[in-house]
């Protein structure tokens, strides 16, 4: 059987216009950069979402950083301000005790020393007699002379006891003789004269001025040396020696 013969190839399609052609390129260009344009755009929103994401974190983290940085800040203030104030209250309230305590100690060594004066006030009249009492006067005499150890003393007291005084210079020189005697062998005299010029005299009330309970006062060297031997300076020498034992009578419980 014979083979039957193929059709003929269709007829080549007819070229395109050239103006046509460039049309149809130019808007496959158009297409194809509207594409590139619209990635472009979206990788520029993307990188700049991402960036502002960034900067957005970043910042928030700053502020955070910020806020802890003012927070501690405030704390330290408040913290140091705060030791401030208990510190300025705690010296206060040091001074405030250290006034009261001194204070108080203040006021009881003035009750103690009134009540010291008190009886030494209390004393006085009852030693006024004693200002008369010729053995008393003697033993004055004596122990000022064994201080001053010269051959010549003036002896002065008040013009109220030139009498007494005067009936004692004799037994005075030789019981002062005696005593020299007996703790050095040494033989050693002394002359007594009565001064002229008197001590104040009895304290009196409403009387102001100085005064004298009574005793003596001796000098020597034209006055230069003198040994006050007054009742007045005994009673305070007796007071001061005597003012613990007497603190002790008299507060028990602060001696």
């Amino acid at each position: 059987q014979a083979l039957e013969p193929l059709p003929p190839p269709p007829p080549p399609a007819a070229a395109l216009p050239p103006q046509r052609a460039a049309l149809r390129s130019a808007a496959m260009d158009s297409k194809e950069a509207q594409s590139q344009i619209a990635q472009m755009i979206s990788f520029i929103a993307s990188e700049a979402s991402d960036k502002a994401n960034e900067i957005q974190k970043k910042g928030e983290e700053e502020f955070s950083i910020e806020v802890h940085r003012l927070i501690t800040e405030q704390k330290e203030k408040m913290r140091q301000g705060y030791e401030k104030k208990v510190k300025q209250i705690e010296t206060q309230y040091a001074i405030a005790k250290s006034m009261a305590i001194n204070k108080q100690r203040l006021e009881k060594i003035k009750a103690r020393q009134e009540v010291m004066s008190k009886v030494e006030n209390d004393v006085r009249p009852k030693l006024t007699a004693q200002a008369q009492d010729q053995g008393f006067i003697t033993k004055l005499i004596v122990q000022g002379l064994l201080m001053l150890l010269e051959e010549k003393v003036t002896v002065r007291c008040r013009q109220a006891d030139t009498r007494a005084v005067q009936a004692c210079l004799g037994k005075a020189q030789s019981d002062y003789a005696a005593l020299i005697k007996a703790e050095t062998g040494a033989t050693k005299a002394v002359t007594l004269v009565l001064d002229s010029t008197f001590l104040p005299e009895a304290p009196a009330p409403g009387k102001t001025g100085p005064s004298c309970l009574g005793g003596v006062m001796l000098l020597c060297q034209d006055g230069k040396i003198s040994i006050d031997n007054t009742i007045d300076v005994r009673l305070k020498l007796v007071m001061e020696q005597a003012k613990p034992a007497i603190r002790g009578l008299l507060f028990p419980a602060a001696a």
